[in-house]
């Protein structure tokens, strides 16, 4: 079975934390012990029924106040495929956290309130699922109940959804009305709402594909560590460990070592149960190849004839995570792939205003959580793609050195 990875996102009290246990529980994924364990803390709490935002809402703080903090993952399965939920945070103050769990996910489920429409964090989450260039998009119009199951309320909410992400770059928009409280179109048809003709939830995250979404078009090969035993018999032994970004690789095929340059045929690739005939995304693999070659950590293995840019210099759009503004001139770690360097933020071409989109050409700095475009030199060359055509290549992560803080989150437009 093929893995599916999902984020929630959404305004405050959007019941993403409800919809995720709903999907548990209607799915049979949760045990006995895990929602007898709920149903106590709801009944000490006072609640009329059981409250199965509790299976991922976790941390004291988080049931204390009635709201996700930190990303939480929980992991199911059906018949047809594997899943990995990663249940983000809707309050603002924590969109760097909704920033990581969809950096790497297929799907990206949005929440909106029947009963509010679009609000700002609504347009927030959308806008940073196409940043991120998540594949697939579900638009949940949830407490649909609350509504007296109105198709004009959902009607409204999907052409003013639709309006919106017409000015974004999201290539696959699907959008469900449901009920997590009471389970309608989660699993199952809702009968409550005859008028929508559309499949449930689960059943477009069975069906989704995602196969193609993969980039096995352009070798990249980060190597991540290299494995020489020492032992007597093993004293040949030289393998690359790693996980394949994008592409396939396969034994016998010419490649090119950067950034050396050095060119080489692959000898063997194998995982932790052998050798393997060919290797692609996002398997990790231990490559040997047949000519003994300069390879170190930050290394990539790549095909001759398509290599990524080698840039000190690029643009790039950042989502600022600190509490301490980011400001021209800074000077940073940053860690992009396997490799580690020393940056400088050169400029800030704009801060995007997100309700509007529109870009503040003016702004001098970026604060929490705000977005903008920025250029940058690094202290040594990154090997790098376009993140829209590579999210792995492309993406990086800016540290503080001081307080060791990830301080950004980043996607490469282009480099010299």
């Amino acid at each position: 079975m093929d893995l599916l990875r999902i984020a929630t996102a959404g305004s405050v009290d959007d019941g993403k934390s409800t919809l995720i246990g709903r999907l548990l529980f209607d799915s049979k994924a949760i045990f006995s012990d895990q929602l007898d364990a709920v149903e106590k803390t709801s009944t000490e709490r006072g609640s009329e029924y059981t409250d199965l935002a509790l299976l991922t809402d976790g941390l004291r703080a988080e049931r204390e106040q009635g709201i996700t903090i930190d990303v939480a993952y929980r992991y199911f399965a059906t018949p047809k495929r594997k899943f990995i939920i990663a249940d983000t945070p809707g309050h603002i103050q924590y969109t760097r956290n909704m920033v990581t769990g969809a950096s790497t996910s297929d799907l990206s489920i949005v929440l909106v309130d029947a009963r509010k429409g679009m609000v700002e964090q609504s347009r927030r989450h959308a806008f940073l699922v196409s940043l991120l260039k998540v594949p697939h998009l579900v638009v949940a119009v949830n407490k649909m109940d609350l509504v007296d199951w109105s198709e004009e309320a959902f009607e409204e909410i999907r052409n003013e959804f639709a309006d919106y992400a017409s000015r974004l770059n999201i290539a696959d928009v699907q959008v469900i009305p449901v009920s997590a409280l009471t389970g309608d179109n989660v699993v199952s048809r809702s009968e409550n709402m005859p008028w929508y003709q559309g499949s449930s939830l689960m059943h477009h995250l069975e069906n989704v594909q995602i196969a193609s979404d993969s980039n096995l078009v352009d070798v990249r090969f980060p190597v991540q560590y290299v494995i020489r035993p020492h032992s007597n018999d093993y004293h040949d032994y030289r393998g690359y460990a790693g996980q394949v970004a994008s592409g396939v690789l396969k034994p016998g095929d010419e490649v090119v070592v950067l950034p050396s340059g050095l060119p080489s045929t692959i000898k063997e690739i194998s995982t932790a149960d052998g050798p393997v005939e060919a290797a692609y995304p996002p398997m990790s693999v231990t490559i040997r190849l047949n000519d003994d070659v300069d390879v170190s950590r930050g290394d990539m293995i790549v095909r001759p004839n398509n290599q990524p840019m080698v840039a000190q210099n690029f643009e790039a759009m950042v989502c600022w995570m600190s509490d301490r503004p980011m400001r021209v001139g800074q000077k940073l770690a940053i860690k992009q792939t396997t490799k580690s360097a020393r940056a400088l933020v050169k400029g800030l071409r704009y801060g995007l205003n997100i309700n509007t989109l529109h870009r503040d050409e003016e702004a001098g700095s970026l604060s929490l959580n705000e977005i903008g475009r920025i250029t940058m030199r690094t202290t040594q060359p990154l090997l790098a793609d376009a993140y829209q055509r590579n999210r792995t290549t492309g993406g990086f992560i800016l540290i503080d050195e001081m307080t060791n803080d990830t301080v950004a989150a980043g996607m490469i437009i282009e480099g010299s």
